[in-house]
């Protein structure tokens, strides 16, 4: 049966059309910008018809929004066809039951996310590591049986926004070579700091140990846009710029300086998977299949502070805002500006408020293939 969409975008874009068997897909030559509104009660709606839980659908839906509303494009809602092929195969739990326990220390703990969504364990994670920090200087929490949770930053915002200077690891599948190594090692191994600033935003640092996240290699075929040199290599160990052969990425600072990505992955890999008793990530089943029913087992850490307890307030929020103008400040080349780490995601998401939330031509389709299967309209109808 043919499903036939008149749609009436910001752009001039023509009709869309979509049969069952995705033979026939006319989309947008420019970037389509959805409210974000409408973006995020799409996700909520497409999780909620596939019989995940409220809890998965608050975290998971908060995590993607926090990708696509912040500039982190390629762990937005670009992930959401991905996600919902993975709750339906069984991979991750729709309905998990989580469990936080502590075994030696008051400030320490476990916390099991039974094969749920990532973002599930992630969030809850943090939110008790802010309930030991706070009462006892620092809390420090494993995640055991986790899944892929996106953008680490999220996280980190979360425990910043409520007082914690807070430290996410994570780790993932193999797919970023070791220094001068030919073959794939480590995951992206995210790292992720954010430190609270009493301002309307915190300092926060969010960043893959590869040279680039492994979703930013789909993103740019979607995009037809060349790789910067250095950061992949082809499946015969060559430095490439081409995305559609690009096999494995290199480590943070390229085929040149990336022992210093393969180190901070390793640190990444120990607070991720050593102290979780999780996979490391030569073990860990690949993200993209074929396997979309077995759990993962992936691990995550994360670490909350809380100021207060080494220093005083003012002397913490005097140090914090001085730093903060004196990088703001300082003098930049030609006509670049100098950035706090976050201020261009801070920038990004104003602007993201205010125009909409920018869909490269592959989420758009896959946003699309989804209003069809599960009978919702698209976020951008009605805009």
């Amino acid at each position: 049966m043919l499903t036939l969409y008149n749609i009436k975008p910001q752009e001039p874009l023509g009709l869309i059309f979509l049969n069952g068997n995705n033979s026939l897909w006319e989309s947008s030559l420019l970037q389509r910008k959805v409210n974000h509104k409408n973006l995020s009660i799409f996700c909520k709606k497409i999780l909620k018809s596939i019989g995940t839980n409220q809890e998965t659908v608050k975290y998971t839906v908060s995590a993607m929004m926090h990708g696509s509303q912040y500039g982190i494009d390629s762990h937005g809602v670009r992930l959401l066809h991905h996600y919902v092929k993975a709750f339906e195969g069984g991979r991750i739990n729709k309905k998990p039951k989580t469990k936080f326990y502590s075994k030696k220390g008051e400030s320490t703990g476990v916390l099991d996310a039974d094969d749920g969504h990532g973002a599930v364990g992630t969030y809850k994670a943090v939110n008790e590591a802010v309930k030991l920090a706070t009462k006892y200087g620092i809390g420090a929490i494993a995640i055991t049986n986790s899944s892929h949770f996106g953008p680490a930053g999220a996280y980190a915002k979360n425990g910043a926004d409520q007082d914690q200077i807070t430290i996410v690891f994570g780790n993932s599948d193999s797919f970023v070579s070791l220094f001068d190594g030919s073959e794939r090692f480590h995951g992206t191994n995210p790292i992720a700091v954010a430190v609270p600033t009493d301002q309307k935003n915190p300092w926060l640092l969010d960043m893959a140990t590869s040279s680039v996240p492994f979703n930013k290699i789909e993103l740019h075929r979607s995009l037809k846009k060349s790789l910067p040199k250095g950061v992949a290599l082809d499946s015969q160990g060559e430095i490439t710029s081409d995305p559609n052969i690009a096999h494995t990425l290199t480590p943070l600072g390229g085929s040149d300086f990336g022992y210093k990505g393969a180190g901070l992955a390793g640190i990444a890999e120990i607070f991720s998977s050593v102290l979780t008793g999780m996979s490391l990530s030569p073990d860990i089943p690949s993200m993209l299949g074929p396997n979309f029913s077995t759990p993962r087992k992936l691990g995550a850490f994360v670490i909350c502070l809380k100021p207060t307890s080494f220093v005083t307030r003012e002397i913490f929020l005097s140090a914090i805002h001085r730093y903060i103008r004196l990088i703001r400040t300082s003098e930049s080349i030609s006509e670049r500006k100098v950035m706090v780490p976050g201020e261009r995601e801070w920038r990004v998401f104003e602007e993201r408020m205010i125009k909409g939330i920018p869909l490269d031509p592959q989420t758009e389709k896959s946003l699309y293939e989804l209003s069809i299967k599960y009978d919702i309209k698209p976020p951008w109808i009605g805009e």
